[in-house]
């Protein structure tokens, strides 16, 4: 199966549900106990006359895990076409995703994600309501095993799953003294690294990884101060990056040509102007990304001396409010923001900007706000491809 996401422009409606659940592995020979547990969530994220696509998201609220595999069955005959993030197989009704080779290492109250395209039968597409991880059927809690015997698929959990939301337990701390250059892929194997910077708003502030164009930084819990965050020289993937405090901006996309940019899994928190900041061309897509107390997630720079035009893909991300606006874009220069699986907390009076619109200019002025809401054009979305709770 391939591991490329393909992304899908068709989309009729969107749906999703959640199945929370624990399971576990067998523990090897020699350990007195550990405690293994999992949370799994499902979301039919867009659907069409034939095909659909579905994101998982597996949080480990038991002990480390080195590798997993999540298995479930369908019930109304829909079959798995392409997948990323994961290695999936289907027999029957009965399919498997296991872990690539980046994604194997989950800690303590660390989450993955991944996801797929598929078809349906356009009569129902219903949820799976249950499923297993390495084997083991998903209880709902954290279930302890001894050397040399199995987890009871009955028992019943020991203690609760950890709220929606929860941030991951770092492995350990990495004292930061400089920028962190990386090419090729950087794994923190969910270490906290700090601290660079002073916690402000100041533009000139050092970033605390600089990533060479083509780099992949993932698995890092990034602590505060946390300086000028990420900055990407080129085309750059962020998988599983955590942000305890943003300060300044949590990354900052850069580049020539039409670079495409990926946000894949993580979370982002106290950012009080920007999460995400993209000064130059290409395609920036986040998904499967939480964030809260923010004033803007992301921002088309709108006043920066050289000026593209930048699209921006936003899908299945949760946003806390307090929380201003989703997205900031130049509709002068032909930016598109399109949005999918749009999950925003805490906001009963739909006061959150799905999508705030700018007159940008290349000369350090101020941008001009011309508009809000979607038109087709720059701003892409319906009302069900927002939820609030």
């Amino acid at each position: 199966m391939l591991h490329r996401r393909r992304r899908t422009a068709l989309c009729i409606f969107a749906a999703s549900a959640a199945a929370l659940a624990a399971a576990g592995v067998v523990i090897s020979a020699g350990a007195a106990q550990a405690a293994i547990g999992c949370r799994v969530s499902y979301a039919v994220s867009a659907q069409w006359p034939g095909g659909f696509t579905a994101n998982v998201t597996l949080t480990n609220v038991g002990d480390p895990l080195t590798s997993w595999a999540v298995t479930w069955s369908f019930s109304a005959g829909q079959t798995v076409t392409q997948a990323w993030n994961a290695t999936v197989t289907q027999s029957g009704s009965s399919v498997r995703a296991a872990n690539v080779d980046y994604n194997g290492n989950l800690a303590t109250n660390a989450s993955t994600s991944f996801g797929f395209n598929g078809t349906w039968n356009n009569s129902s597409n219903p949820v799976p309501t249950s499923f297993a991880v390495n084997g083991v059927t998903c209880t709902g809690g954290v279930v302890p095993t001894t050397p040399g015997t199995s987890p009871s698929t009955s028992q019943p959990p020991t203690s609760s799953p950890p709220p929606t939301g929860s941030w991951p337990t770092p492995t350990g701390q990495v004292s930061v003294n400089g920028t962190i250059s990386v090419s090729g892929t950087f794994d923190g194997g969910m270490r906290r690294y700090c601290c660079i910077g002073d916690g402000s708003q100041e533009e000139d502030q050092d970033p605390m990884f600089q990533l060479a164009s083509g780099a992949t930084l993932q698995n890092v819990i990034i602590g505060a101060p946390a300086g000028d965050g990420v900055h990407c020289s080129g085309p750059c993937t962020l998988r599983n990056v955590w942000w305890e405090d943003v300060g300044e901006d949590a990354a900052t996309f850069r580049g020539s040509g039409s670079p495409s940019f990926l946000v894949d899994g993580g979370g982002a928190r106290s950012a009080s102007d920007k999460v995400f900041q993209h000064n130059g061309p290409g395609t920036l897509t986040i998904q499967s990304f939480q964030a809260t107390n923010f004033g803007t997630f992301y921002r088309s720079c709108g006043n920066c001396s050289t000026q593209h035009q930048r699209n921006v893909v936003i899908r299945n991300v949760t946003l806390t409010r307090p929380g201003s606006t989703v997205a900031g874009i130049n509709t002068n220069y032909g930016d598109t923001a399109r949005f999918s699986g749009i999950t925003i907390v805490n906001d009963p009076n739909r006061s959150m900007v799905i999508c705030r619109k700018y007159i940008g200019n290349d000369d350090g002025d101020e941008p001009t706000q011309v508009g809000t809401g979607a038109d087709g054009t720059n701003c892409i979305y319906s009302t069900s491809d927002i939820t609030y709770r």
